[in-house]
């Protein structure tokens, strides 16, 4: 005889099958289909939104999660970085992966990196859309908070409108996009040889019908640009203080984990130094290298971003050297998530 207690877990176990199944599946959408009708464009304001109401405390951003996968005979290398964030207010909340440094896929003929984004109801908490974007959700959202810097913090002094690309990757790419957005301006490539600059400073040239040079070096590139932007991922720096333009504005996005560094613990000494989290750039970006070299605390942090954008504190004033830290927060993934979400589950 089955006793009163086994019925009675047998009824709990029914209702919460039925209630579970009420949920419908996710919508899946691929790549293609995510690449072919996301932009920049769709990036740039809600991301700037998703900062204004960072500053205001009314985002939940939690720490971002790493996992480190060592080379051995059967694994890696690469890296898996988990970030996430609610913006209060909005119908949904995002969870991502991002997957990178998988350099051995390049000789299977495979990217070396990939991702997927969760977006799920605020209202319920159902997962409701899974992004297969393979980074390029990550690298819009990304851009645009490059778009956004470029905004608020470049010299607007007459002239002063060329901006340089060390590295020519695909972060490059989504943050020349970006800036275009915002102003027009005069590009200028950099890379180590076979590191794309011609093909780079080609493609977005046609694209974007904004001239572009190359130049051979950093040293050269940096005395030519007013912006610099900065997306590479070794471990040590790609500039020097004496190669700078007083007023020279620097939006650094390449250090997103604890072994990465582009930008020397002088120059962001002396600059005014601007993050896009500091409890995060603290522990993966370019300040945690000034704290440990002895030229920085927390209290030389000028601002967060969103500050200045939500005009709690003031962007540039005069000519000023600035550094600013994107590491990439969950507020950017919560943002590209609702909006991606609001585009593609209409199509």
């Amino acid at each position: 005889m089955i006793s009163r207690v086994s019925k009675l877990s047998q009824r709990v176990a029914k209702s919460h099958a039925r209630a579970f199944s009420a949920f419908p599946l996710p919508k899946v959408f691929d790549y293609d289909t995510i690449t072919a009708n996301l932009s920049v464009g769709d990036a740039i304001t809600s991301v700037e939104a998703a900062f204004e109401q960072l500053a205001h405390g009314k985002v939940d951003v939690p720490l971002p999660m790493h996992i480190g996968v060592d080379e051995t005979e059967n694994a890696g290398p690469g890296d898996c970085h988990i970030k996430g964030g609610y913006v209060i207010g909005t119908p949904t909340f995002t969870v991502k992966m991002a997957m990178v440094s998988f350099y051995k896929n390049v000789d299977k003929g495979l990217p070396p990196g990939g991702g997927i984004f969760v977006v799920n109801s605020a209202i319920d908490g159902a997962p409701l859309g899974i992004f297969q974007e393979n980074r390029y959700m990550t690298d819009l959202r990304t851009g645009a908070a490059g778009g956004i810097a470029y905004k608020y913090f470049r010299s607007q002094t007459p002239g002063n409108d060329s901006v340089g690309f060390i590295g020519c990757g695909a972060i490059a790419k989504v943050m020349a996009r970006a800036a275009a957005e915002i102003a027009p301006f005069k590009g200028v490539a950099f890379a180590p040889p076979g590191g794309g600059a011609e093909q780079f400073a080609a493609e977005m040239e046609a694209e974007l019908g904004l001239p572009f040079t190359v130049v051979e070096s950093a040293e050269a590139l940096c005395g030519a640009s007013d912006v610099i932007y900065t997306q590479t991922p070794g471990s040590s720096p790609v500039l020097e203080m004496g190669w700078l333009k007083p007023h020279a504005t620097i939006i650094a996005s390449g250090s997103d984990q604890p072994t990465k560094n582009e930008i020397p613990a002088d120059v962001l000494a002396a600059s005014k130094y601007v993050s896009d989290l500091t409890k995060q750039t603290l522990r993966v970006g370019e300040l945690r290298s000034a704290v440990a070299a002895g030229t920085m605390t927390e209290d030389d942090v000028y601002a967060e971003m969103g500050e200045v954008v939500a005009g709690m504190k003031p962007g540039r004033e005069g000519d000023e050297l600035i550094v600013v830290d994107l590491t990439g927060t969950g507020a950017q993934d919560a943002a590209i998530g609702q909006v991606a979400w609001d585009k593609l589950s209409k199509l």
